[in-house]
């Protein structure tokens, strides 16, 4: 578990160091290849090399979706909630009421 939290904290520290794309793209490949030989983050790894490109860009702009999957997620939640609504004046109500919007 130690081993796992102190490659996690490697990984965030790529994104706080990192001065543009190609130095990320550098400091991720050399994390793959020590957790490679390590044999963790099995699931990760593939994730990170599926997403490479967008996990990338972040380093041009330091922007993230962070905010856009955060209202998804509230989304998501209000519609589980809402099941039984009636209609879907109902639904809307309530997203416009949790974001303090007027109707």
């Amino acid at each position: 578990m130690k081993l796992c939290y102190g490659y996690k904290e490697k990984f965030r520290l790529i994104y706080e160091t990192s001065q543009n794309w190609q130095e990320g793209l550098l400091k991720i490949a050399s994390w793959l290849r020590q957790v490679v030989k390590k044999n963790i983050f099995i699931k990760s790894r593939k994730t990170i090399k599926n997403w490479l490109e967008p996990i990338i860009s972040y380093f041009d702009n330091r922007t993230t979706n962070g905010v856009v999957e955060g209202i998804n997620n509230k989304l998501k939640l209000i519609k589980r909630v809402a099941y039984g609504f009636r209609n879907f004046w109902n639904f809307w109500t309530r997203v416009y009421i949790n974001w303090h919007f007027k109707c």
